[in-house]
This record gives structure tokens, C-alpha cells and sequence, in this order.
């Protein structure tokens, strides 16, 4: 008899294991658009204009700017990611996350954020050794090509790193477009939706808040510890 196939949880970082509207997406929504000012010559307004333009054309911001304007990506995510005071912002709900180490399966931090943030996080939430590897943004590149999330190519690299099948990987994320590309590659799909409401309160992108779910979506949920349910 062949042994049980282990369920491989790909967890991403922001609005799905802590409250980022709230503690660092304004700021860098901000920082973003001072960087691309002083970096471009452009004014506020056609700074903000063009961060969201190569957010929603190619998933990340740095993206465009890199292939449109030949931006360093180091330079680019040290200056907008040093958010003085973001671990006093820093908010998880610690019952939702003691659920992780009940998970049963591998369990892997998938994050398009940078290695220096996301150490920042885990060490406020104090959740970094639940994970036996953490992949950030530096982390998600192929032939010298930066292909963060929702990137397809990059979804089936990181099952091949990881020696399992992608149907033996489950994503657990809020953003949608993350989720198509990951059910695209026969990944299954777990929607998160705890802090959606912090961010359309706070008038930031977030995606619709639903009663049902997409047909690329297994699960939706609002709590970790709905994982365990099956």
C-alpha cells in the first residue's frame, strides 16, 4: 500500500495571516508612490496613477516598473518597505494562528512581500518556525526573471522545489487572481477573508465580500481554524 500523499499548505502573508490594511498597506501604497516621484520625475498624482496601473496589469507594481523603466527591484523593495513602526502595527488573531501547528501536512509561507518584511511579521506574530521554508518575493524567480504570484509558471516551480505534485498543494490566500492561477495548475484553493472588511473599511483594494465563492475557489473562510475541519 502506497503511504498517504501529505497535504502541502502554501500560506501567504498579508490579509491572510495578519491584518495588513491596517498595519502596512497604506504606508506602502504611500512609500510606493514617493518612490516612483523621486525615481521617475513624475508628480503625485501620475506617481499614484502608475503604481496601480502595473499593480492591476501585472499583479505587482514592481513588475512594470522593472519592465517599463529598468528599476533595480533590491533598491526598490528596501526603500518602500522600511515602514518605521510596523511591528507596534502588527496585528494576527493568536487563537486563529495557534491552529497551524494542528495542521496536519507541510506547511510553506508563499509570500510576494520581501524577506526583510516578512521577518518583521513573523517575528511579531511569532509564528516563523511553524513553516519549514519561507519563499518571499527574492525567492520567486526563473532565468533571472522576477515571477511573483499570480504567476503559473512560478506556482508550478515552487510544487517542483518542494518534490510534491501541485495537486498535492493547497493555497491559502485573499487575493482571487492568486487563486485562479493556483487552481489553473491543479492546485486546491482556500479563500481568506478575516480582515477583508478592515480593508475596504479603509478604503484600500480588497475583493468583494461574498455569500458564495468563485468556481476556482474550494473554500472560502474566515478563520484558520476552519482548516481543520476538512
Amino acid at each position: 500500500m502506497k503511504p498517504a500523499r501529505q497535504t502541502v499548505w502554501l500560506f501567504d502573508l498579508d490579509n491572510t495571516l495578519h491584518d495588513a490594511s491596517s498595519a502596512a498597506f497604506g504606508h506602502l501604497h504611500r512609500s510606493m508612490g514617493e518612490y516612483i516621484e523621486r525615481e521617475l520625475g513624475l508628480d503625485a498624482a501620475q506617481a499614484g496613477l502608475l503604481r496601480r496601473r502595473y499593480w492591476l496589469r501585472y499583479g505587482a507594481t514592481l513588475l512594470g516598473l522593472i519592465r517599463h523603466h529598468d528599476v533595480d527591484p533590491h533598491h526598490f523593495l528596501h526603500h518602500t518597505h522600511l515602514l518605521p513602526g510596523l511591528e507596534a502595527r502588527v496585528r494576527g488573531h493568536a487563537h486563529d494562528l495557534a491552529v497551524l501547528r494542528r495542521l496536519p501536512g507541510r506547511r510553506v509561507l508563499l509570500t510576494n512581500a520581501p524577506a526583510a518584511y516578512t521577518a518583521r511579521v513573523l517575528g511579531v506574530l511569532g509564528i516563523a518556525h511553524q513553516f519549514e521554508a519561507v519563499c518571499s518575493i527574492e525567492d520567486l524567480r526563473m532565468f533571472g526573471h522576477w515571477r511573483p504570484k499570480p504567476d503559473a509558471r512560478m506556482l508550478r516551480r515552487v510544487a517542483v522545489r518542494l518534490r510534491v505534485a501541485p495537486e498535492d498543494c493547497v493555497l491559502v490566500e485573499d487575493t482571487l487572481d492568486h487563486q485562479k492561477s493556483a487552481r489553473r495548475v491543479g492546485m486546491g484553493t482556500v479563500w481568506m477573508q478575516r480582515w477583508v472588511r478592515r480593508a475596504r473599511a479603509s478604503g484600500l483594494p480588497a475583493p468583494a465580500l461574498r455569500h458564495g465563492r468563485p468556481g476556482y475557489v474550494d473554500r472560502r473562510m474566515t478563520k484558520l481554524r476552519d482548516l481543520l475541519r476538512g
